[in-house]
């Protein structure tokens, strides 16, 4: 150690000694004070600092900019999360379905009901298929005279393929019905039974057709159908139907122009007319074009459009041009709730012998054939749902068709040995007449589940016409129930109930004695009810029964032509895979 460092460090330690040896032997004299006033605290004027002090600095600096980044290194993770599991949700068992199925069934009145389809692959993107129906029964109603069996026998097969761009399809088939002209006048006839067994009421119709249909994807061309039809009978009667129908769609910024085309052939003959005085022959080309345009939004739908139609009627060199409306418009009110439409459509439409006896299979092979222009049907409702399961529809409308075709009741000739079976007053011819139709529909379905569905409707007319006194054979309401259910997964049914109210015919004839009768007949209206059941032992079989006209009432669907009583069928239905 230095010697400065020495003197230093003795001279701070002597003056450390005697302070210390000052302060003990020092002692301080005890003083009284004495407080003249209260001591009273001030607090002085508080002022903010502020947050960011103002420099009056002359030279301040610039704050400078920080930046940061993360430096990521990678750490391995043990942690291995739980998968997640969904909740359970109860499903049904999907329905396997099968490629063909069978089925028989048997019923009174001698019925038999059979059924056979059969679907088959030939590629992923082919497949053909053919179904066979047979439906038949030996008749037996109560107090019916004639023979009133009927047969309704059919064979329909069908080629698909679904192209990449293109879906083809081929359809062609064959069908044999055999019905008879049992509706006798009994009031009028007092024919003898001898007489009466020699009338033969027997009537077959043959029918074929062969058509088919294209459908282009991505193309200004949608679809295209063509079909040709022939019928024939027993009497030498025969039709050659034929139709194509293309069309068109053209997208524009924010409407559809479509262009539909409808080509309607039709040509046939009858041997002769129902006074059997002359040959009946009808040939008719009708050519129509409908463009349209159509706009829809999320709520707003929109087609304005008219149908133009040239028909040519050969056998009179007649030719005839009309138009027709196509205006169809819809909104929505509430959502799904209430959606409101409206519009006014026509057309033309080709009546043939087929379409005739489909729907009275009793007409005479004596009919005369004629177009019906169907001018114009305005019409407007509501419509929508109420919920998931309930939907509805309420509708109003007001037509007027032009030689619309009437059911009526041909005349009874005097008796002669040489008449045809139809020739008794107990076959209908076809009438035309311009009738005006006011009509309201109401319909309401409601789906409570997979288990149970309901349907209900009804339909009420007013007719007026111009020539007839009534329209014949046209009933004033119509209405329906329906009903599937589901009692278990095996036990399911149906059940149905209709009704048709009133219908006018005319009697204007000669009865056997020659005494001349024209007379307005009112049928009554009637209720049909059916109900089914069927029992699934497998996927691949089940039972069925059937149930029709449970009331037993023979009422009338035609004049003179009362239908089968209670009417019960039962069968078995099995599928299978080639």
């Amino acid at each position: 150690m230095s010697k400065k460092r020495i003197v230093l460090f003795s001279f701070a330690t002597i003056v450390l000694f005697n302070f210390s040896m000052f302060s003990q032997e020092k002692e301080l004299d005890p003083e009284v004070v004495n407080i003249v006033k209260p001591y009273t605290p001030t607090i002085s004027d508080a002022f903010k600092v502020k947050e960011t002090p103002s420099l009056n600095d002359s030279i301040s600096t610039t704050k400078k900019e920080v930046k940061y980044s993360i430096f990521s290194v990678p750490v391995a993770s043990t942690f291995t999360p739980a998968k997640g599991k969904a909740a359970t949700v109860e499903k049904a068992k999907p329905i396997k379905l099968y490629d063909n199925y069978a089925t028989l069934g048997f019923g009174n009145y001698t019925s038999i009901l059979g059924e056979f389809y059969s679907n088959f692959e030939i590629s992923r993107t082919d497949n053909a298929g053919f179904f066979f129906r047979h439906n038949s029964s030996q008749g037996d109603i109560k107090d019916v005279k004639l023979d009133n069996k009927y047969y309704d026998t059919s064979l329909d097969a069908n080629y698909t393929s679904r192209q990449k761009d293109a879906t083809y399809r081929l359809d062609a088939g064959v069908e044999h019905q055999i019905y008879n002209w049992y509706g006798l006048p009994e009031d009028y006839v007092t024919y003898p039974e001898n007489v009466i067994a020699d009338i033969d009421p027997l009537q077959m119709y043959f029918s074929g057709y062969a058509g088919g249909s294209i459908a282009l994807d991505d193309s200004f061309f949608e679809r295209a159908a063509v079909n040709i039809r022939y019928l024939g009978d027993a009497f030498s009667s025969s039709e050659i139907n034929a139709t194509l129908k293309p069309e068109f769609s053209f997208p524009l910024e924010n409407l559809t122009l479509k262009v539909d085309g409808d080509i309607d052939y039709l040509s046939g003959s009858f041997d002769r007319n129902y006074t059997n005085t002359s040959d009946i022959k009808y040939s008719y080309l009708n050519v129509g074009l409908v463009p349209s345009i159509t706009f829809v939004n999320d709520d707003l739908s929109v087609s304005l459009g008219v149908a133009g139609y040239i028909s040519l009627d050969s056998e009179n060199s007649d030719t005839d041009f009309s138009l027709y409306p196509r205006l169809n418009a819809s909104y929505r009110l509430l959502d799904e709730t209430v959606i409101v439409y409206g519009g006014a459509e026509g057309g033309l439409q080709q009546n043939s012998y087929y379409n005739l006896k489909e729907e009275n299979p009793f007409v005479s092979p004596t009919l005369n054939i004629v177009p019906t222009k169907k001018l114009y049907e305005g019409f407007g409702g509501i419509k929508g749902k109420i919920s998931n399961s309930v939907a509805y529809n309420v509708r109003a409308s007001y037509g007027k068709d032009e030689n619309r075709s009437l059911f009526q009741m041909n005349p009874l000739k005097i008796y002669n040995p040489n008449f045809k079976g139809y020739e008794y007053g107990n076959s209908f011819n076809v009438v035309y007449d311009d009738v005006n139709t006011l009509a309201f529909f109401a319909e309401l379905k409601v789906e409570v589940s997979d288990k149970f569905t309901l349907g209900i409707d009804a339909n009420y007319y007013n007719y007026s016409t111009n020539l007839q006194n009534e329209a014949w054979n046209l009933p004033d309401l119509k209405a329906s129930v329906f009903s599937n259910f589901n009692i278990t997964e095996k036990l399911y049914g149906g059940a149905s109930l209709f009704y048709v109210g009133e219908r006018k015919d005319l009697v204007y004839n000669n009865d056997p004695f020659g005494n001349s009768i024209n007379q307005e007949i009112t049928l009554d209206g009637y209720v049909d009810a059916n109900l089914s059941f069927g029992y699934r032992f497998t996927e691949r079989l089940s039972v069925f029964v059937k149930g029709s006209n449970l009331f037993g009432d023979n009422y009338e669907k035609w004049m003179n032509y009362p239908v089968q009583g209670i009417q019960g069928l039962a069968g078995v239905t099995y599928k299978f895979d080639w």
